[in-house]
This record gives structure tokens, sequence and C-alpha cells, in this order.
């Protein structure tokens, strides 16, 4: 009767597990099996040089493998449905390689048929806007190179771009909207959306801090977009990228040139000043792809070892415990004309005045206060202030007449270095132009 052999092979840095039947060529002498023929295991070949058996079970502890070799004539690299990139656009868009383990430990356990899930945050460009399906969006293609890559695999998909949002609000939703479903790889692109200042450096350095934080060490990529004129935040979060050695995509630096030099014209990429059409994100979606496979083709040489986030921050992780409170989570301690409502889909739980007689006041600790709003195109809504502690803060315009849509409106109105407990005060303004205000949310911090 031939002998089973459970054998973990440890080769090129891989463990594989493997069940083979007893061969002629491989003799099994008491504690020691030994042979001298190559052993072919998932399309991988060693030089078998000795294995010891850890018990009578004959389940192999280690493989010592005498002419390491690795055949990767199976391995998988997804070519995308367009060809637009060219080797100079990748070259450009490759501002910054980082430490690799973390995406290829993913990849390992792709390879290794574990379930994975695939998860993007951003604004309406990662959302999908100003594409004819959402399957052309560089999100879904992205995801879609983990599905092809790794075909008998489960690969999830979470995408939680939100339009007219920035890493301020990023950072605060980022737990409820991504995190709780454990994605293991996070592509962010907030960079036409966040301004080019201190303020969204420190939100957008949180945000990555959260994301690297996570209990099950997520891969991140990051990616920078542009506006027709160049406007970006892609220096500041190049600063941040660069701090935490994350791998850098840049958009922007891949097409700019091409339209300098006349390759193309903005419009050919973009139906507006700032979103991508379906070439444009075919041409993300291309970068992607082009630097996933650069990662899959050297894949063995990449350590695979996954260290937990320990990186001193550059400011001081003001918005580390950051999240939002709706009516499901604070009761305001006044309600006034205000009602509970739910005008927006992706921010439900909120309040509503119809007429802004009465003010809403709200009491939480915190040590840094922010208020989402709705503004809208209606021309019913109206401006309203905001007191902490009796002391006004902000004026809040929610009228967006003539604008392109509703949108959720984030300001920060309070911010200290300590924690305390606050009042927060909302009520209409003296010479509102609309009676109408909706708080989609308080941001606490």
């Amino acid at each position: 009767m031939k002998k089973k052999l459970l054998i973990a092979l440890l080769l090129t840095s891989m463990l594989i597990s493997i069940s083979c039947s007893k061969k002629d060529d491989i003799t099994v002498q008491e504690d020691k099996v030994t042979g001298n023929d190559a052993v072919t295991v998932q399309g991988e070949t060693a030089v078998v040089d000795e294995i010891t058996v850890v018990d009578e079970t004959t389940v192999v502890d280690e493989i010592k493998v005498a002419d390491e070799k690795t055949d990767n004539t199976n391995i998988i690299l997804p070519k995308p449905d367009t060809n637009y990139v060219t080797e100079a656009m990748q070259g450009r868009a490759n501002v910054g390689e980082g430490n690799l383990s973390r995406l290829a430990a993913v990849m390992r356990k792709a390879q290794n048929g574990e379930e994975i899930t695939v998860g993007v945050i951003g604004g309406s460009i990662t959302q999908g806007s100003s594409t004819s399906n959402i399957e052309n969006s560089y999100a879904y293609r992205t995801y879609e190179w983990w599905v092809q890559a790794f075909p008998n695999t489960k690969i999830n998909y979470i995408n939680a771009g939100i339009g007219a949002t920035n890493s301020y609000l990023g950072v605060h939703r980022v737990d409820k909207d991504l995190l709780s479903q454990k994605p293991d790889v996070v592509v962010v692109e907030f960079s036409v959306n966040d301004s080019a200042n201190e303020f969204f450096k420190e939100t957008y350095e949180d945000l990555i801090r959260k994301i690297l934080s996570a209990e099950n060490n997520p891969a991140v990529i990051l990616l920078y977009t542009t506006m027709e004129d160049g406007t970006s935040a892609q220096a500041q979060h190049l600063h941040v990228g660069f701090k935490y050695e994350i791998p850098r995509i840049s958009y922007r630096d891949a097409v700019l040139q091409e339209i300098k030099d006349g390759t193309f014209t903005w419009k050919d990429i973009s139906p507006d000043n700032i979103h991508p059409n379906d070439k444009g994100h075919a041409i993300i979606g291309e970068l992607m792809w082009n630097f996933l496979n650069s990662v899959r083709e050297k894949l063995d040489s990449i350590q695979d070892e996954v260290k937990p986030l320990d990186v001193e921050p550059i400011f001081r992780e003001t918005y580390k415990e950051a999240t939002i409170l709706d009516n499901e989570t604070i009761d305001p301690i006044q309600i006034g004309s205000f009602e509970k409502s739910s005008v927006y889909d992706r921010f439900k739980n909120n309040w509503t005045t119809k007429t802004g007689e009465e003010s809403i006041i709200f009491k939480t600790d915190a040590m840094n206060i922010g208020i989402m709003y709705y503004k809208t195109t209606d021309g019913k809504s109206g401006q309203f202030d905001v007191y902490v502690d009796g002391d006004y803060k902000a004026t809040l315009d929610a009228n967006f007449s003539g604008g392109w849509g509703n949108y959720a409106e984030t300001v920060e109105i309070y911010r200290s270095k300590e924690k305390q407990s606050h009042t927060i005060e909302i009520k209409r303004s003296e010479n509102s132009t609309g009676d109408e205000f909706s708080i989609l949310g308080l941001l606490i911090s």
C-alpha cells in the first residue's frame, strides 16, 4: 500500500501545502525521506534533497531544496481591454513603489485560494461619476484585476466613494463605510476633493493611519487624480505616502504631460474640468493593472513579513477616534423646530427644519467638532449660525441654487487639544434667505 505524505514545501518564501503518494524515487527510512529526482508541486518544480518526518503520521515539516527553481508560467497577468497607456505614461505614474509587503501578502492569500476583499474610498471619481457604466470606472476595473488574476478565489468588492466628499469626512466615515467589512487592500483617492493645505494633509494622514492600523493589516494604494488645470492635493498626499512607504500612482502625472505634448486633449478624457470619462477611467485602470502585474511578477522576491503600523505621525492624530453622530447615536437636549428625517441616502438619520423657528441644541464630549449639512438647489434652504458653548463659530449656507446638485457639505467649526463637554446650538441666521435646513450629522473627534 502506498504511504501518504503531507508535504509543506517552503519554496521561494512561499508556503504551499500539498498531498502526494510515496513514489519509487523517494525512500522512507525511519525518520527521513530522501530522493534525488524532481518533485512537481502545483506547477512548481524542486529537487528534493531531504525531507524530515515530524512523527509517525509522516507529516513533513521541512523540505530542503537542493536546486531551488520557480516556474512562473502558470501565473496569470491580466491584460486590460484597452491600450491607452504607454511605457512613458506608466513611468511617470509610478511616483512611489513603497513597501510592497502588505500588497504581496494579499496576493499570496488570493493565490492560496483564500477569500479577499478589495475596497476603494474617495469622492465622485471613485464613485464612478461620468462613466457610461459603473463597470467602466477605475474602481471596478481595479477589482476586476484581482478577479482575473485569481480566478479560483472569491473576491469581494466595496466601493465607499461618495461624490463631493473629502478626506475630512472620509476619516470620520471610514470605519463604518469601509473598515467594518475588513478589506484586504484599499485604494484611496481624494486628491481633487482635498485642498492643498495643512488641514487636509492632516485629515488625509489620519485617514491613512486608520486604514493601516486596522486589525487585519490591509494593504493601501494611493491614487492621485487632477483637475484640468492641474489643481490637485497630490504634493501634500505624496508626502504622506512617502512617510508611510505606501505605493503611489499618479493619473495626474500620466496624463497632463500627454496633453502638453498633444497626444490627446483634456476633452478626450473628461466631459468637464474634473471627472474622467470612460477613456479617463480606462487609463487609470491600465495604470493600476500594470502596477499590480509588476508586483505579481516579482512576488517571490518580496518579503512576506507584514508588520503592524509603527510610524510616528506627521501631526498629532487629531482624528484618531473620528466618528459621525446622527439621530440614532445622539439625542439633542433641545430639538426645537427640527424633526428626525432621512433626506440623503448616503447619510441617513438626519434632523430637518422646514421653518427654522427654533434652534436645535446638542451636548457631547469632543476635542474637535464639525457639522455635516445638506446643500440643496431648490432655493428653500437657508443660512444657519452655529454656536459652541454660547460662542458664535460659523454660518452654514445650505443654499446651492443653480448648482450641479444636492450634496453633503462639511465644516469643522471647533478645534482644541483637549476633550471636553460642549453644547452645540444651530439656529437660523437673522437674514437667512430660506427657512429649511438639514443636519446630516455631527463630526466628532
